[in-house]
């Protein structure tokens, strides 16, 4: 409704994770880097958490968008994690592009391996990414663990991130995946916006969208955004959204206090 009105090329608080947004906080930008080091020093098993709506996923695509750009890295994404051994198994090999005939999770195990070897031969690393990994069965983080221990003499054969909220941290403290935790030698726990970030983050889609520096939030909208939305992007994103709206519908050109006050009021009688 207010694309017209404010002079946007598009929407810029939409909720959707699109990497062309990422705004690299100091916190963003650290969890990038943990995630690229993993990586690059094959660490085996990395673990990535952080709360609902914090950017986890807009930085798994970003993460996504740098290995798919790198010809010589395979990527599977699994978004999916309520899954049994086999189907697990099943959906990495689909997702590595490979036809699956094996039926057991001991021959898909097998026949993983020697693909794997296959392309670690011939040049190539792969990269499993499973999100919402919080939801993982002690089981599936089973095999995962024996998924990590196929290896060359110099090398593991594959690359793990697990993104999750912060219940992964609990399940990963259990005494029963211990093997499991010993493993993950990169861990790095996202945190939310404070209030500098907030606005820097609020400047920065506006001007993706084509904002000519309108319309402006107050410094009192900014601090009852920040406050409210408790740093997190996810929120902060449908808060400014309804300011936004308030802002248009009373022929406004700044976002003021009363307007973020509205919002609030709307969001909360959706969400009685």
């Amino acid at each position: 409704m207010y694309l017209e009105y404010f002079g946007f090329k598009e929407m810029p608080f939409h909720v959707t994770p699109n990497p062309r947004f990422l705004f690299l906080s100091p916190t963003h930008e650290e969890a990038l880097q943990h995630l690229r080091y993993g990586i690059e020093d094959k660490k085996g098993f990395i673990v990535l958490t952080g709360e609902v709506g914090c950017g986890k996923t807009t930085l798994c695509r970003k993460l996504l968008e740098e290995l798919d750009s790198r010809k010589e890295v395979d990527t599977a994404l699994l978004l999916n994690p309520r899954v049994s051994e086999t189907q697990l198994l099943r959906g990495i090999m689909k997702e590595l592009g490979e036809e699956v005939k094996a039926r057991s999770s001991n021959d898909l195990l097998d026949k993983i391996n020697d693909v794997l070897l296959e392309r670690i031969h011939a040049g190539r690393e792969i990269v499993v990414i499973i999100d919402e990994a919080q939801n993982l069965s002690f089981e599936v983080m089973e095999m995962l663990r024996m998924l990590s221990n196929l290896e060359t003499y110099d090398q593991k054969l594959l690359q793990i991130i697990l993104m999750g909220q912060p219940e992964l941290n609990e399940k990963l403290k259990e005494e029963r995946l211990r093997q499991f935790r010993q493993r993950v030698l990169v861990h790095y726990d996202l945190k939310p916006l404070n209030q500098m970030e907030v606005q820097l983050y609020v400047l920065h889609r506006l001007s993706l969208v084509g904002s000519n520096g309108q319309p402006q939030f107050t410094p009192r909208a900014i601090k009852k955004i920040a406050n409210s939305s408790l740093g997190i992007p996810r929120m902060i994103n449908n808060i400014c959204d309804k300011s936004l709206l308030s802002t248009f519908i009373r022929n406004g050109n700044e976002v003021t206090y009363w307007d973020v006050r509205r919002a609030l009021k709307d969001i909360n009688r959706l969400h009685r």
